[in-house]
C-alpha cells in the first residue's frame, strides 16, 4: 500500500519509507501509454523476475526503474497483473495527499485521471487549447488546488478550508483525531442531480413500471398508480401526500425476487440512458463535480465520508458504483427494503437457515424512508457516533444538520446547497431563497450553485430544458 510520506501520524504504522515508491504496474502501463515513454536501451538491468523479455511494457519498466520512479512491489517482483488504487495513483503522480485506500482503478480509469492532471498542468503553463465557457473549469490556474472548481472568494469554500486547517492542526485547540473525523452527505441535490425531471429513484420506478417491456404487463395497479403520480409531478409540479413512502413500497414490490447483482445490473443499464434536460450527460453522470472535490478533499484529510440518503440504499450503491465517488458500500446509508434468501419464501428469518448455493434476493417489503429524524436515528445506529460535518440541501436534511452541530464536543459545521442556478441546472429560486433563510436562522453555511461553482457537470454538458 502506498501512502504519502507526511500523512497523519496515526497511520504511520501502516506504511514504511521503503514502500514509498513501490507502485503497482497498472500505473506504469498507464504512464507508458500516456507519457509516450521513448524507446531506449536500458543501461541497468532491472531485478524483476515477473517482467518477461519482450513484454510490451518492458521498456516502460526499465525507464521507471532506472529513473528511481519505482522499485516494484517486492525485491524481485513488479506484479504486472496487480491492481491500482486511487491512493497509489495520486501519490505516484505527485499529489500524494490521499489517505483513502479504497477504490481499485482499471487501466483506462488510471489513464483518464492522468490525462486530466496533464491537462491541468498544460493549462497552468499556458499550453492548453482554448475552450468554451465551462471548458477549462477543470484545467484553470487553480486546477491543482483541492477545491479548484469553486469560485475565487467563495464564502462556502473558505469556510470549509478554514475548518479543515483548524481541525487537522495537532497543536490547535480545534484538533479532531482521525477516528472522529466523520462527515455525512445527502445524495440527491447535494452530490447528485435531483431535478431533471425528478429523483433518480423516482424516474427508475417510472421506467420499471411504465416503460420496461419485460415488466409492464406484470406491474400491479398500485405500482402503476404511484408511477403515474410521479409522471404528473414531473409534468406539473403537483404534490402528492404520502408519495415518498408509496414510492418506496412500489420500488420494493416491483423488483421483488431480483438478485442483488441483478438489481445493480438493472441500475447500471438505466444509468446509461440520456439524462432528460441535458446534452452530453446520461442519467448516471449527474454528479456535482465541485461536491466530488469536497468529498475527495475531506478524504485527503483523514475524514471518513458517509452518504445518508432518502433514496433506497441499494439504488444509491448502484449510482455510486463505477462513478466519481470513492465511497465503499458499507458507508452508504439509505431507505431500506427487505433482503431474503431465494428459497426462503414466507419463512421468518429467525426460523430460516441460509444454505450453501442460495442467493440473496429483494424481499419485496419496504422498511423505512430515511428522511428527517430517521436520518439522525440511522446515523447513530450505523455509524455509532456524532459526525462533525453535514452536507445537505433540503428540509429533509435539517435534522441531520442540527444533530451534527448541536452539543458536539468538536468544532462542527453544516453546509446546505441552494439550487439557484437556472442556466446550468434546473434551479428553483423560491426553494433556494427558503434555504438561504434557513441557513441564516440555523447558522448553516449556504452553498450557491450559481455563484460558488465554476462548473456543475463539467465540459461538454449543457442544460437545455425549456429551450
Amino acid at each position: 500500500m502506498i501512502w504519502r510520506a507526511d500523512a497523519d501520524k496515526e497511520n504511520c504504522s501502516m506504511r514504511s519509507e521503503r514502500n514509498r515508491y513501490r507502485m503497482l504496474p497498472a500505473l506504469i502501463l498507464a504512464l507508458a501509454l500516456l507519457l509516450q515513454v521513448p524507446a531506449f536501451a536500458a543501461e541497468t538491468a532491472h531485478p524483476f523476475t515477473d517482467v518477461p523479455d519482450g513484454a510490451w511494457f518492458e521498456e516502460a519498466v526499465y525507464y521507471a526503474y532506472s529513473k528511481g520512479i519505482t522499485s516494484g512491489t517486492g525485491e524481485t517482483t513488479f506484479s504486472p497483473d496487480g491492481q491500482l488504487t486511487r491512493a497509489q495513483l495520486l501519490v505516484f503522480r505527485g499529489d500524494g495527499s490521499r489517505l483513502d485506500p479504497q477504490g481499485i482503478l482499471t487501466r483506462a480509469q488510471a489513464a483518464a485521471v492522468l490525462m486530466r492532471m496533464d491537462k491541468a498542468r498544460e493549462a497552468q503553463s499556458g499550453t492548453a487549447p482554448a475552450g468554451g465557457e465551462q471548458a477549462g473549469a477543470e484545467t484553470g490556474p487553480a486546477a491543482q488546488g483541492p477545491l479548484s472548481l469553486w469560485t475565487e472568494g467563495s464564502g462556502a469554500a473558505e469556510a470549509l478550508t478554514a475548518y479543515i486547517e483548524a481541525v487537522t492542526d495537532e497543536d490547535g485547540e480545534d484538533f479532531i483525531p482521525v477516528k472522529d473525523r466523520v462527515a455525512v452527505f445527502d445524495l440527491d441535490g447535494t452530490l447528485f442531480c435531483e431535478t431533471d425531471p425528478n429523483y433518480f429513484d423516482y424516474t427508475l420506478l417510472v421506467h420499471r413500471v411504465l416503460e420496461d417491456p419485460d415488466y409492464i404487463d406484470k406491474a400491479s395497479d398500485f405500482e402503476k398508480e404511484v408511477a403515474n403520480k410521479i409522471v404528473e409531478q414531473n409534468r406539473t409540479g403537483a404534490s402528492f401526500s404520502g408519495l415518498e413512502v408509496d414510492h418506496g413500497k412500489a420500488i420494493a414490490s416491483s423488483f421483488a425476487g431480483m438478485t442483488l447483482s441483478g438489481f445493480n445490473d438493472y441500475i447500471q443499464e438505466f444509468k446509461r440512458l440520456p439524462m432528460p434536460g441535458y446534452e452530453g450527460m446520461n442519467r448516471g453522470g449527474g454528479f456535482y463535480l465541485p461536491m466530488v472535490q469536497v468529498v475527495e478533499y475531506l478524504q485527503d484529510n483523514g475524514f471518513t465520508v458517509y452518504i445518508v440518503s432518502g433514496t433506497d440504499r441499494l439504488i444509491v450503491r448502484g449510482i455510486v458504483d463505477g462513478g466519481l465517488l470513492d465511497i465503499p458500500k458499507r458507508q452508504i446509508i439509505g431507505s431500506d427494503e427487505t433482503i431474503v434468501s431465494n428459497n426462503q419464501g414466507d419463512t421468518p428469518g429467525l426460523n430460516y437457515v441460509f444454505a450453501d448455493g442460495e442467493e440473496l434476493v429483494l424481499g419485496g417489503e419496504f422498511m423505512i424512508k430515511n428522511l428527517k429524524m430517521n436520518k439522525v436515528s440511522v446515523i447513530m445506529q450505523e455509524i455509532g457516533q456524532q459526525p462533525v460535518l453535514s452536507f445537505g440541501n433540503s428540509t429533509g436534511d435539517s435534522s441531520m444538520a442540527e444533530y451534527v452541530t448541536s452539543g458536539n464536543p468538536y468544532r462542527s459545521l453544516a453546509f446546505m446547497l441552494c439550487c439557484d442556478d437556472l442556466e446550468r441546472e434546473n434551479g428553483n429560486l423560491s426553494k433556494a431563497e427558503k434555504m438561504y433563510s434557513l441557513c441564516e436562522e440555523f447558522d448553516w453555511v449556504p452553498v450557491s450553485m450559481k455563484n460558488d461553482w465554476t462548473t456543475i457537470y463539467g465540459d461538454g454538458v449543457r442544460h437545455v430544458k425549456g429551450e
